[in-house]
């Protein structure tokens, strides 16, 4: 483990100086395109078929759950957009957490989002599932050849060197990607529909939920849908170089999250009619295209269709790699502001604006990923759960320091938003449950590698701001029973577990323990923010 910088620290000048180099550039278009285009990436390529396969027509409940899921997730959106509106930082979602419950769960959070830039890598793994259309020796039987991988490489590189010059670069290509990304799906919703659909589609081959309605919650997870709606996160952690952040944030969050949501649940409603019934003799689980919407295209003669949707293949999944590439530099150029990794990655080029030196370690971590993962829908199963948990820390990040506000007697501050103190509980629950709800296939993996976090934590402590490790743990400790417990709690259960504790008893006990944890959470945060030391305490400065 590479020697920091005492972090006493998380203010020290050194850092200030870096936070202040980053350019305020982005307005309301600009931040809302991020977060559009970070929700609308490879998603909507895949995630219809993926939850069709899952749960047949009753996939359409999936989405319907998926409506509510971006409603509670925009519940979650909120208690980030006040953190993003307060307390505006490059990287923000990784620092809150830092700050609000101390270094314990910093460094996990930190290192769950250090797993989750292979979400970077599904979107490229997509351009190379589609490409392979044309060059079918880029992908075979669900990985990258090594021609694959070197094309995927070289566009990893490529995208890299379009996020190095600077901010308001970045943000005029990323809004011309946008508007691409709109017109496409909207097209193709068009286009399915009119080319006819079939009667009796939401009753036949094996009726409206032919694999149980429980299927509908786990395609949440593994069709890819959690992952799909995503990327609403992306304007909070470009808060730090926003114009008027308090006003620009949340307004671009929920824009972001409305359009995205109207464009995928019209494109589930196409592919679900559009199949013709030539394809459904082996049920819905026996349609399997390897790049969905371009080869449905073909099978209806809808060859124009296909054409352009080839091309967008490469556009769409591009453009919120594009985003992925410039949100893991910010993370990482934040996660050396916390010291998990070396001040080093922290350095701001003074010209551009960028954290270069942050970039190429983004890039190296991109192409590890790629390595040993197969197709898009293995990648965004375990990344779906990263996210998500990061989404728990922010909830309880912002319930921890109103606890602590209310404490020191500190007024309502301007940019706080109403109904937190009810949003950030339901946030906590709704991330837990569909942690849970994502599967003990993907879970096995997922919450075991979060844990490493922990001796990752103790490695750092050598250098750390004085404060004793036993109160480190004991502040962060609910986060390590937290993962314990729902791992337990998934290997019990009816999600691809043993079924030992059936439904909805299972489901049921993880919204109670998701709900006595952060109550605990919250006193833990509230106790760490009175100990802490002072920089940590008051957060980043507005």
């Amino acid at each position: 483990m590479p020697q920091h910088q005492p972090a006493e620290s998380l203010a020290a000048p050194a850092v200030l100086a870096e936070e202040r180099r980053l350019h305020k550039d982005l307005g309301f278009w600009g931040l809302t395109a991020i977060g559009f285009s970070n929700i609308l990436g490879s998603g909507w390529l895949f995630a219809a078929m993926y939850a069709a396969q899952a749960a047949g027509p009753a996939a359409l409940l999936s989405w319907v759950a998926a409506g509510a899921l971006c409603a509670l997730i925009a519940l979650i959106a909120l208690v980030m957009v006040e953190l993003g509106a307060t307390r505006p930082e490059g990287g923000g979602t990784v620092r809150w957490p830092l700050y609000a419950s101390g270094r314990l769960v910093g460094t996990m959070i930190g290192w769950s989002v250090v797993l989750s830039v292979g979400g970077t890598a599904a979107e490229i793994s997509a351009i190379m599932q589609y490409a392979a259309h044309y060059v079918p020796g880029l992908y075979d039987h669900g990985r990258l050849t090594a021609s694959g991988l070197g094309v995927a490489v070289a566009l990893s590189v490529l995208l890299t060197a379009l996020n190095w010059f600077a901010v308001r670069i970045f943000a005029r290509m990323n809004n011309l990607v946008s508007v691409f990304k709109v017109v496409v799906p909207v097209v193709t919703i068009a286009a399915l529909f009119l080319s006819g659909t079939h009667g009796g589609r939401l009753t036949d081959h094996g009726g409206f939920a032919p694999y149980g309605y429980a299927a509908c919650l786990t395609a949440l997870a593994g069709g890819g849908i959690v992952y799909s709606v995503n990327g609403f996160q992306a304007p909070l952690d470009f808060s730090g170089e926003a114009r008027n952040p308090r006003r620009t944030v949340p307004a671009a969050v929920l824009t972001g999250i409305g359009l995205a949501v109207l464009v995928y649940l019209g494109l589930q409603l196409a592919f679900l009619f559009a199949v013709p019934e030539s394809l459904l003799d082996h049920g819905w689980r026996g349609v399997n295209f390897e790049s969905p919407f371009g080869q449905l295209a073909l099978v209806l003669n809808l060859h124009w269709l296909a054409t352009l949707l080839y091309a967008d293949a490469v556009v769409s999944p591009g453009g919120s790699a594009y985003v992925g590439v410039a949100i893991d530099a910010r993370h990482t150029y934040a996660l050396a502001k916390n010291g998990l990794l070396p001040r080093f990655f922290m350095r701001i080029d003074p010209r551009s604006g960028m954290a270069h030196r942050a970039l190429v370690l983004n890039l190296v971590v991109i192409v590890v990923f790629m390595l040993p993962f197969g197709g898009w829908q293995d990648i965004v199963s375990v990344m779906g759960d990263m996210y998500l948990l990061i989404y728990a820390a922010s909830a309880v990040a912002v319930a921890a320091f109103r606890a602590h506000d209310r404490e020191r007697g500190v007024p309502r501050a301007e940019g706080q938003v109403p109904g937190v103190r009810w949003i950030a509980p339901v946030g906590f629950v709704v991330a837990s449950e569909f942690v849970y709800w994502s599967g003990w296939h993907d879970l096995r993996l997922a919450l075991p590698l979060v844990l490493v976090g922990v001796p990752l934590f103790l490695l750092q402590r050598r250098n750390a701001d004085g404060v004793p490790v036993r109160d480190e743990l004991r502040h962060g400790a609910w986060l390590v029973l937290h993962l314990a417990v729902l791992t337990l709690l998934s290997w019990l259960g009816t999600f691809g577990g043993s079924g030992r504790l059936p439904a909805p008893y299972d489901s049921l006990a993880v919204a109670a323990l998701a709900s006595a944890v952060f109550l605990w959470a919250v006193r833990s945060g509230a106790d760490h923010l009175r100990t802490a030391p002072p920089a940590m305490s008051s957060g980043p400065a507005v």
